[in-house]
């Protein structure tokens, strides 16, 4: 698997991973201002593709902020047929190395345990096993799910 910064041919690819967790997150496709922050994104180097050794289609994309100390997760998606082969873990790590700088803290809001998506994602364990802990309640998705933030130090 490779990880690089995704380009502008990517994006429609992005498009698709976003209909396929829809469900979870809530309407993006018909947000123009989800297509604006994949499109600033990938402008600014702040956007990762995965894809697989010799394929061209990104199985997975991550979109991430910095205002040192403190770096956002914006999104990070691992397409359906893709899941649980590493291509999450692969990205983040390929985002921490690339894109943060210690000493700092990262965040990500993710579902809320109470939330559908949380167990059916794995998102919430993902984000542990990578050593984030789970902080203070977020604001609820626009699909009115709750949501968690989680946070990893960094040094």
């Amino acid at each position: 698997m490779i990880i690089r910064l995704a380009r502008e041919q990517d994006v429609p690819r992005f498009m698709e991973l976003a209909r396929q967790v829809e469900h979870w997150f809530g309407p993006m496709l018909g947000d123009p201002g989800f297509r604006d922050a994949v499109d600033k994104h990938v402008r600014r180097d702040a956007a990762l593709v995965a894809v697989a050794t010799g394929g061209a289609e990104p199985l997975g994309g991550l979109l991430f902020g910095a205002k040192p100390p403190v770096y956002h997760v914006h999104w990070l998606v691992v397409s359906e047929d893709a899941r649980r082969q590493g291509a999450g873990r692969a990205l983040m790590a390929d985002a921490m190395s690339r894109l943060v700088r210690g000493p700092g803290t990262v965040e990500v809001v993710t579902f809320g345990a109470d939330h559908t998506g949380a167990v059916a994602s794995g998102a919430r364990i993902f984000y542990e096993k990578l050593g984030f802990t789970p902080a203070e309640p977020a604001d609820p998705g626009p699909e009115g799910g709750s949501r968690q933030m989680y946070r990893k130090v960094v040094v």
